[in-house]
This record gives structure tokens, C-alpha cells and sequence, in this order.
């Protein structure tokens, strides 16, 4: 869906539920949720440990399936496609961003940005791939290998491998938990630029309240449900909901 429209939603899932396990042990990861994530916009979830922010991230990509209810990447509910539609739609359609960069060490960073779409036969759209390299500042690095490359070099490279397919949606997962606090601020603001000026849509699960910051929105989770939504985060806002929710149960009218 265009970023450009308001209203399109780039990733959602409704009535959403994750159950792991059966009987007495069974676990809801996921209770009932329906949440949309925006198109152009830069979306963060944030939970306690345990409450379901990284199952939701990884049912929305299709890297695991629902126990019930819906999930959707650019309108495709992907629990209509089979394995070899979800790989290709996950190419395609999806980018990744791990805590673990996971580069291709024998690569460069040039083909380690291009891999997804050398693996799908495509050489992609140069102008695109240039204006990423531009903004994610990597011009002067692209002939290195990733053992040649700071930690913050390597998770830029990540990013701009998830940009290379011009995804609907990014998906990145504690981004900067591998890195300094000052390598981790410049990696957020590559990853705000994306959004602002090329206008890709990032959904990134942290714990890190600075990390929130850059954000245009914040969804909570608490015990496998939506239990609060803020705009225009503050790290300081951030951290005094996180500290509620951890402190104990959730205030009515936020469930």
C-alpha cells in the first residue's frame, strides 16, 4: 500500500491468538488482538518479558502461524498462502532487521544489501538501492566485508538490506540490543530517515524506552494483549508506562 495515503495500513492482525502447548501447560502468547500497524510510519512495541510483543512481530512476518484469528502483510492475509507464496511474499514484501545483524561474513556489504534480491533473480531497482546506500551513509564502506565493519556499520548494512526490496513493512527486532548507546542512536536515526524521507514503514520491537523515542507511536502489550497506545512517545514517557505495567495489573480502561 502507497505510504503516501493516511489511512493505508502496511501490516495488522485481527482476533489474533497464540496458544503454545496444550492442557495445563498450554501458554496464550497472544489473546485476542487486533491491531493495525500504519503505512509511512514508524510503529515500536513494547511489553514486559513475556507479554507477547515478539510473537506478535514474528506472526506478522510469517515467521510463525496463528492459532486463531488473521494476519496481514499489504492485504495479504498470509494465512491463505502455502509455503512456497509465503517465502516469496516474506522476499518480497517483508524486510528483516535482527539484535544479531546476521550478515553473510564471506560477502560484502554491497552484496550482503543486494542478497534478497540476488536470491530472487531480481538486480532491483538501482536509483532505489542508490538513494538507500545514501541514506543509511554506507557509500564509502560497500567493498568491505562484515568483519571489516564496527558494529553499528554491520546493523546499518542490515537495515539497508531490509530496505534493497523496497518492502511494504520492516520488521526489526531489539535492532540496537547489540550495540553502544551511541552506535544504537546513530542506527534509530537511519532507520527515522527511512520513514521520513523514503517513506517505508518500520514496526520494531524494544525494550529500550530511548529507542521508543523515535517512534511515531508506541502499542503495549501486557500478558498477550493490546493494553495501551501512545503518540509521539518520550523516552521518559516510555519508561514510566513500562514502569507501570511491570509493576502490576492493568489500570482499568486500558485493557
Amino acid at each position: 500500500m502507497s505510504a503516501t495515503n493516511g489511512n493505508a495500513v502496511a501490516a495488522r492482525v485481527e482476533e489474533a491468538t497464540k496458544v503454545y502447548g496444550r492442557g495445563d501447560t498450554a501458554v496464550r502468547a497472544l489473546d485476542d488482538v487486533t491491531v493495525a500497524f500504519p503505512a509511512g510510519r514508524f510503529t515500536a512495541i513494547m511489553g514486559p518479558s513475556g507479554s507477547g510483543k515478539s510473537t506478535l512481530m514474528h506472526c506478522l512476518a510469517g515467521l510463525d502461524t496463528l492459532s486463531a484469528g488473521h494476519a496481514y502483510v499489504d492485504d495479504v492475509d498470509l494465512g491463505s498462502l502455502d509455503d512456497k507464496r509465503l517465502t516469496l511474499l516474506r522476499r518480497t514484501r517483508i524486510g528483516f532487521v535482527f539484535q544479531a545483524f546476521n550478515l553473510v561474513p564471506t560477502l560484502t556489504a554491497d552484496e550482503n544489501i543486494r542478497l534478497p534480491l540476488i536470491l530472487g533473480g531480481s538486480d532491483g531497482d538501482a536509483a532505489w538501492i542508490d538513494q538507500v546506500i545514501d541514506t543509511v551513509g554506507l557509500r564509502d564502506r560497500l567493498a568491505h566485508r562484515p568483519s571489516e565493519l564496527s558494529g553499528g556499520q554491520q546493523q546499518r548494512v542490515a537495515v539497508a538490506r531490509a530496505l534493497a526490496s523496497r518492502p511494504a513493512v520492516i520488521f526489526a527486532d531489539e535492532p540496537t540490543g547489540n550495540l553502544d548507546s551511541r552506535t544504537g542512536a546513530e542506527v534509530l536515526a537511519f532507520m527515522r530517515r527511512a520513514v521520513d524521507e523514503m517513506g517505508q514503514t518500520i514496526v520494531m520491537v524494544t525494550h529500550d524506552p530511548v529507542a521508543a523515542g523515535y517512534a511515531d507511536a508506541v502499542v503495549f502489550l501486557g500478558d498477550g494483549r493490546i493494553v495501551d497506545h501512545m503518540d509521539r512517545p518520550t523516552p521518559a514517557g516510555v519508561l514510566d508506562r513500562m514502569k507501570a505495567l511491570e509493576a502490576g495489573p492493568v489500570p482499568a480502561g486500558k485493557g
